[in-house]
């Protein structure tokens, strides 16, 4: 309790401004209401906790990726797409303490751990939302950002759309005894939101990805079972027995001594009327799936991840999936930014408690890769923004890269790479062109 009420006593210390997120919530010349008329009604009533429509969306979409290997797919690729490359801090100015705290920063929070991020980002996209909360250690050091599950994170608005109490800015909500586990300030937990209804509304939480493609994906599932009943049972050739004035006993005898050896599936039909063995054709209309094709068309078409990039290539003309790429890239980015938002706010934290002015050092916190391209597509890229005169350092950073430390490594190379080393006992390479064996090479190394 008393570091708890040591830390509201730093922050107190500060102004509005020093504290991210305070600022907005003071007094102002704001007026009028920020939510919905539905959505005021609701905060208005005694019953404003969770929003358990909300839960009930996400307990969905992970029993979605838990029992379809294609929700799985986009959600996987998204989340390794964004993080891929890992986080990098970027400065016009680098400042070597800024820099210490960043490595230290994100040592301690595990974010050079892909696992870590990549459970990060599923997080905000299959849940809509990703609430970090930030552990303060006794030496004023953010030591860990851990996400917490969405579903039980709500915010503490007023009708007004915005917090009472900055101090109580978002509470966990228990759904066992209906009461609230912890109370966070708005300092202590950072919530990321995914296309919320109206981003100025505090109380309007993020949508899943997935939550508009939910109802066409359960008709899929019935489809796809359809499709394999109806195969498995209308498919196989089936035989016409024909038993002319065999007594229903007799006929029965023969139907069990005719599928004794055969699958559990009935295939053949037994009669006694006049007549012989026979075939019956099965249905040859099972390759008419255009039922199935459109629900696809129509799941896809509410993924980020185009149908292409999953597997389903059939009838796609490459120039079609190069335009795809380019939306699900800028996607990517988007969540990127969205995404490294979030750790830049807990880093920008962690400078506060150490005394250190975060707006006045002037950094980005980015992720690595920008964009997934080829090698060839990155360099054509880095020369155009060349030849337009673009400053080297800027290149560096649209690649992703921090320039400082690129500059740092190609010196190190330099001094420590040099490809013909003055050295004595150094292999001798020489060449002697048209003096070797017909098929072998002209380049002989010895050591002496």
């Amino acid at each position: 309790m008393k570091f708890v009420t040591g830390v509201k006593a730093f922050f107190g210390k500060k102004t509005a401004a020093d504290v991210v997120g305070v600022a907005e919530h003071q007094a102002s010349t704001e007026m009028g209401r920020r939510p919905t008329p539905n959505r005021q009604a609701r905060l208005e009533s005694s019953l404003q906790v969770v929003d358990f429509e909300l839960r009930a969306v996400v307990d969905d979409i992970r029993m979605m990726d838990k029992a379809d290997g294609r929700v799985k797919r986009i959600h996987n690729r998204l989340a390794r797409d964004v993080t891929r490359g890992g986080l990098v801090i970027l400065q016009s100015d680098p400042s070597d303490r800024v820099q210490s705290e960043w490595k230290a920063f994100v040592s301690r929070l595990q974010l050079d751990n892909a696992q870590k991020l990549k459970s990060d980002a599923r997080g905000l996209v299959m849940e809509g939302n990703l609430p970090m909360q930030w552990v303060v250690n006794g030496r004023n050091e953010v030591v860990a950002g851990v996400r917490m599950p969405s579903e039980t994170i709500y915010p503490k608005v007023g009708p007004s759309g915005r917090f009472d109490d900055v101090q109580a800015a978002y509470a966990q909500y228990d759904y066992r005894s209906g009461l609230d586990l912890a109370v966070f300030p708005l300092w202590q937990l950072t919530l990321a939101r995914c296309d919320p209804d109206n981003f100025d509304d505090l109380s309007c939480m993020g949508r899943p990805f997935m939550d508009a493609s939910r109802e066409i994906w359960r008709k899929l599932r019935m489809t796809d079972t359809d499709l394999v009943i109806r195969r498995r049972v209308r498919s196989p050739q089936r035989m016409a027995h024909v038993l002319e004035g065999a007594t229903a006993e007799e006929l029965n005898a023969y139907r069990a001594e005719v599928e004794a050896n055969q699958d559990q599936i009935p295939n053949d039909y037994y009669m006694n009327k006049k007549g012989g063995v026979s075939a019956v054709q099965g249905d040859v209309n099972l390759g008419e799936i255009s039922d199935v094709v459109y629900l696809l068309d129509s799941f896809f078409a509410g993924s980020p991840l185009p149908k292409g990039l999953a597997g389903y290539t059939d009838g796609l003309a490459r120039d079609i999936l190069e335009d795809l790429k380019r939306d699900y890239f800028d996607e990517i980015d988007q969540m990127q930014d969205v995404l490294a938002w979030v750790y830049q706010q807990g880093f920008r934290l962690h400078l506060l408690l150490q005394g250190i002015n975060a707006d006045a050092e002037n950094f980005t916190i980015s992720f690595a890769e920008r964009r997934t391209e080829t090698l060839s597509q990155t360099t054509d890229r880095a020369l155009k923004l060349k030849a337009l005169g673009m400053p080297q350092s800027m290149i560096w950073e649209e690649l992703g890269c921090n320039p400082e430390e690129v500059e740092q490594r190609r010196k190190n190379d330099e001094l420590n790479y040099d490809p013909y080393p003055d050295d004595e006992h150094a292999h001798k390479v020489s060449i002697t062109p048209g003096n070797a064996p017909k098929g072998d090479s002209a380049t002989s190394i010895s050591n002496g």
